[in-house]
This record gives C-alpha cells, sequence and structure tokens, in this order.
C-alpha cells in the first residue's frame, strides 16, 4: 500500500509552482498544483496530507480559500501552511487565526520550506495515529478531542479554526477559574507577534456563537477575564 504524503501546492506563479512540486518530489512526496483556488477547489481536497498556499491569488484568495477548507468539517483537519510576499503583522495574524499550521514568507530558501513541511507532517500525523485513543474533555454534549483537535456539539462537527480550539480547551480544562486577557495571550497566542487584548473578546464570542447552549457557560467576569462554569 502507498503510503507517501500527498501536497497540494497552490500557487499563481508558475515558475514557483513548479519549482517548488519538483522539490518537494525530491523528498519523496506526491505533489499535485493548482495555479488558482478555482483550480484547487475542483480537486480532491480531502485526498491530501497538507496544503502549501499562496495568499495573493486571483478572485478567491489564498485566505478565502483556507477560510472553505477550515469550515467544511471534512477537510478542516487538512494543515496548511501559507507561503506568501505579504508580510505584515495583520496578515501574519489573520493566516494563524484561520487555522493555518505555519507562515513562509518569500523570498524563501526550499530547504526551509521543505523542513516546515517535515514539522508539520510529523506533528499532524503523530496526532492522528490510529493505535492512539481519543483523548477527550467534555461537558454533556460538547466534547473536544484532544488527539485530533476536533470538536463535536450535541454528536456534530463543530468548526473551530486553531485559536478558538485552543482557548476553549483551556477554559474546559481549568473549569471554575477565570483567565485574564494577558494569560490566554500569553498561553495562547506563544512567541507569536503582538496582539491586542480585543483579539481574546473577538475570540469568545466567536466560540459562544459556535456552541449553542454551552455558550452560556463560558463566563465573564468584568475586569478580570473568562472562565467555563458548570
Amino acid at each position: 500500500m502507498d503510503t507517501k504524503k500527498r501536497i497540494l501546492v497552490v500557487d499563481d506563479e508558475e515558475a514557483l509552482r513548479e519549482a517548488l512540486a519538483f522539490n518537494i518530489e525530491s523528498e519523496g512526496y506526491d505533489v499535485d498544483t493548482a495555479g488558482s483556488a478555482e483550480e484547487a477547489l475542483i480537486m480532491d481536497i480531502a485526498s491530501y496530507n497538507l496544503i502549501l498556499l499562496d495568499i495573493m491569488m486571483g478572485e478567491i484568495s489564498g485566505t478565502q480559500f483556507a477560510k472553505i477548507i477550515k469550515s467544511n468539517p471534512k477537510l478542516a483537519h487538512i494543515p496548511i501552511i501559507f507561503c506568501t510576499a505579504k508580510d505584515s503583522e495583520d496578515d501574519m495574524i489573520a493566516g494563524l487565526d484561520l487555522g493555518a499550521d505555519d507562515y513562509i514568507m518569500k523570498p524563501y530558501s526550499l530547504r526551509g520550506v521543505l523542513a516546515r513541511i517535515r514539522t508539520v507532517l510529523r506533528r499532524t500525523t503523530s496526532a492522528t495515529a490510529p493505535h492512539k485513543q481519543p483523548q477527550t474533555v467534555g461537558y454533556k454534549g460538547l466534547v473536544l478531542y484532544t488527539d485530533t483537535r476536533r470538536c463535536t456539539l450535541n454528536g456534530a462537527e463543530v468548526s473551530l479554526p486553531r485559536k478558538e480550539y485552543e482557548i476553549l480547551l483551556k477554559l474546559m480544562t481549568n473549569r471554575e477559574r477565570i483567565f485574564s486577557r494577558a494569560e490566554l495571550l500569553k498561553e495562547i497566542w506563544t512567541d507569536e507577534v503582538v496582539v491586542l487584548d480585543r483579539v481574546v473578546d473577538v475570540n469568545i464570542t466567536r466560540i459562544r456563537q459556535k456552541i449553542g447552549e454551552y455558550g452560556r457557560n463560558i463566563v465573564t467576569r468584568s475586569g478580570y477575564g473568562y472562565g467555563f462554569f458548570e
């Protein structure tokens, strides 16, 4: 049985796209390419183990493409590495908040790209290894699967980008405890760019909207922060 990892490269610059494909294939991966998000969307996305994605493309940007993937429960687990010339903090925050697993800025070295691919695949493959029993953190009908980074609400899949998932996991594993915005920023946005406190509030609002009746279990203590209470 073929155990090669399959990678999809989506970039509208043909020379870069083909260079990436050639070098990634040389490392033993199966590689397909697409010159646009529109072209990629008609491919069998579920068959890929990783997507290497440019941001600045045609009518559908890489950011919009990532939103489409991450909002589909059947595709949300596929890791995405953004590879782009855009280098502002806002672009980086937007990419990471969408659930991207890494962010590489052009110009880049091919060795560096290959190293990032190996790291992300090693991490995601380990998290979904078939011999592992699902590890869960739950409250009634709300369940987080810590091995596959999934969330279900009364058995139905809930799409949570990485930051939303990590915030909810932090609150649910430390019930009855209030975390300040500063604590959540330090623990969830580790070693990343400086982020405003408001980002925590926005993510909490999104989480509450997605987890239905359990949104009321996320309590706000004015002037202190947030906690998950039964």
